[in-house]
């Protein structure tokens, strides 16, 4: 495992410490109809009770409060990103909170209600190309010809570093006895960021806890790239989950998952909208698709013998 200061249990626990309350200590609970359906008890983290209705903020307040604190970013120097809609919306509510000016690049068939809602946060928001990864390379575009700072999602660690918190306020109440020890932690795979946060704090607090990853059918850059060690792109992309739709695999986070990830599962669209449809009603809350996979995962197997985490990513539909 490629050890690196950022994922260091020292720094994921300072940064606990400092990322905006409203991102902390999200809820978590044994759910009964979740652990009856699986067979083992299933600890819930859900992380859409916040402004940004995703986990994405704990890793962009992280990654945003560290570029303005050492100057690549700042009122006349703007962060700029590329998202399907989470992460821009994660960026632009740190960068607002600093009085930073945030830009950030979606593709144009991107979620309509994720623009508007990373507009209204205060982002300007370019659209360009017809899927995530042609954002992507723009705002590389943008950046190179002096735009203002990059920060890419799965590249930066410190966004890992905040992903990795939403890890350690489960085995807190792990060791509080609050929850029980998990067997298993199912974790939903876009680019690797929530992945190898995850993976890099259980690894420390809990190494008994597999980590598997689960990505949907027609976007699983990141599983290849898993298997064979090195990154592997697919010539397209093709899921209804918008928050996990990549097709180029971030050599940074490939090299990361290495040693931190058990398993990579993958998943179809078709079970994808059956999970979403469980969570949503046993839940009593909205699901995204991309946060599906974590549940759909789970029941393609094998099955856990003890204790799963679910952790519901994000609500932006």
């Amino acid at each position: 495992m490629h050890a690196i200061p950022e994922l260091e249990p020292d720094a994921i626990r300072a940064a606990h410490l400092v990322i905006d309350p409203v991102f902390r200590d999200a809820p978590q609970h044994v759910h009964d109809g979740l652990s009856a359906r699986l067979g083992v008890p299933v600890i819930v983290k859900v992380e859409t009770i916040n402004p940004i209705r995703s986990f994405k903020g704990r890793g962009t307040w992280v990654a945003v409060r560290a570029l303005a604190a050492d100057g690549s970013i700042g009122p006349d120097r703007p962060v700029i990103c590329a998202s399907a809609g989470n992460f821009g919306q994660g960026v632009a509510y740190a960068a607002r909170a600093l009085g930073i000016p945030a830009i950030v690049f979606a593709s144009r068939r991107a979620n309509r209600a994720k623009v508007a809602r990373m507009r209204a946060l205060g982002a300007e928001v370019l659209e360009a190309g017809d899927d995530f990864d042609d954002a992507r390379g723009a705002s590389e575009t943008a950046a190179a010809n002096g735009a203002g700072r990059l920060l890419v999602d799965g590249q930066d660690p410190r966004i890992s570093t905040g992903a990795a918190t939403l890890a350690l306020e489960i085995t807190d109440a792990v060791a509080a006895g609050v929850l029980p020890s998990p067997e298993v932690a199912s974790i939903p795979v876009g680019n690797g960021a929530l992945i190898n946060g995850v993976g890099s704090w259980l690894r420390s607090a809990l190494s008994a806890c597999r980590v598997v990853g689960v990505q949907a059918e027609g976007a699983a850059a990141m599983t290849l790239s898993w298997q064979a060690g090195r990154p592997i792109d697919t010539p397209s992309v093709a899921t209804y989950a918008d928050g996990i739709a990549s097709r180029i695999a971030i050599p940074a986070a490939v090299e990361l998952m290495i040693g931190r990830v058990d398993e990579m599962r993958i998943v179809s669209d078709d079970a994808l909208r059956t999970a979403q449809a469980e969570l949503t009603a046993e839940l009593g809350i909205t699901v995204e698709g991309a946060a599906a996979a974590s549940w759909a995962g789970l029941l393609v197997g094998p099955r856990p013998d003890g204790p799963a985490i679910v952790v519901v990513t994000g609500s932006n539909i």
